[in-house]
């Protein structure tokens, strides 16, 4: 298959075209810097330069006229910088703003695109103690409008009876890049712990997983609208740090204070410092067999 992927240097792009180009698919990366998508994945089918200003180039509409698959990955880091009114734009202007650019272009292309599947994220459910799945309530903050407006942002593709999947991702484990890599720096020199009280959820889920449920949605037709990406079992903060203590024979004593967070990060830091009680019901439904089911075996697996 053809298979377009938008967001792709990061960090699961990365684990997933390397997956896709083993399986032997076409890979083609839609990327704002063609020269670093070439080094991140030498062995894509082909690099286009995709920017969400302006009309898309004939290099796009070309390309996406035959593509089955169109995945859709790109967004700016939420907590890359302090927040204040030019960050926040540039979060929700690369989500919403660059899936409409994107929807546009699949429609201009001509191509009754088969499968469309985007990422999106927990946030749509602010702050939940009670255990959230896919028909849950939706929250009314920040974060939530802009995951909600990135999710609609593609709906323009109903009317070409594209499978429509937004895989709802939770906090992605790896030691590569992202929440697991920061924790770990301070309880390497013992001084680790939770943000904040640790009272709050932690949504996670390994990589492999995250990556597993992309290709789920790729290649099984039961897989659309909106589906939990995280793992069955999530825990709260306090929790979470004791393991990743345990495993690395560390211990976990120090929690960082809110008011600390909130100077480094202004209102993001609630981001941090508040959680959702999310489960993978729809995944489960559809016999997604996780990988890694606790975050003990998680995080044995990638810090053992």
């Amino acid at each position: 298959m053809k298979i377009i992927i938008t967001g792709a240097t990061g960090l699961v792009g990365k684990s997933l075209c390397q997956y896709l180009i083993d399986k032997g698919e076409e890979v083609v990366v839609f990327s704002r810097n063609v020269e670093k998508s070439k080094n991140v994945i030498p062995l894509a089918a082909e690099h286009i330069e995709w920017r969400i200003n302006g009309s898309a180039s004939s290099a796009v509409l070309s390309a996406l006229s035959d593509a089955d698959v169109v995945i859709n990955l790109a967004g700016e880091n939420v907590l890359a910088r302090r927040w204040n009114s030019k960050h926040k734009q540039r979060v929700y202007d690369s989500r919403v703003k660059g899936t409409r650019k994107l929807t546009e272009a699949i429609l201009k292309s001509n191509n009754k695109l088969p499968t469309y599947i985007s990422a999106s994220a927990v946030g749509i459910y602010g702050a939940t103690n009670e255990p959230t799945i896919e028909t849950s309530p939706l929250a009314n903050d920040f974060l939530a409008n802009v995951v909600k407006d990135w999710e609609d942002a593609s709906k323009g593709l109903d009317k070409l009876g594209t499978r429509r999947i937004n895989l709802r991702i939770g906090i992605v484990l790896s030691t590569k890049d992202g929440a697991l890599k920061k924790l770990i720096t301070p309880f390497k020199f013992f001084v680790g712990g939770a943000l904040g009280n640790g009272k709050q959820w932690f949504p996670w889920i390994h990589v492999d997983d995250v990556v597993g449920l992309f290709v789920k949605s790729i290649y099984d037709s039961s897989y659309s609208g909106a589906i939990n990406a995280v793992s069955p079992n999530p825990v709260r903060m306090n929790e979470f740090c004791k393991i990743l203590g345990r495993v690395m024979n560390r211990p976990s004593l120090f929690n960082v204070p809110s008011f600390v967070l909130k100077i480094i990060f202004g209102e993001g830091a609630d981001v941090l410092l508040t959680g959702s009680n999310v489960l993978p019901k729809r995944a489960l439904e559809n016999n997604y067999q996780f990988k890694y089911q606790t975050a003990d075996k998680a995080l044995s697996d990638l810090l053992g």
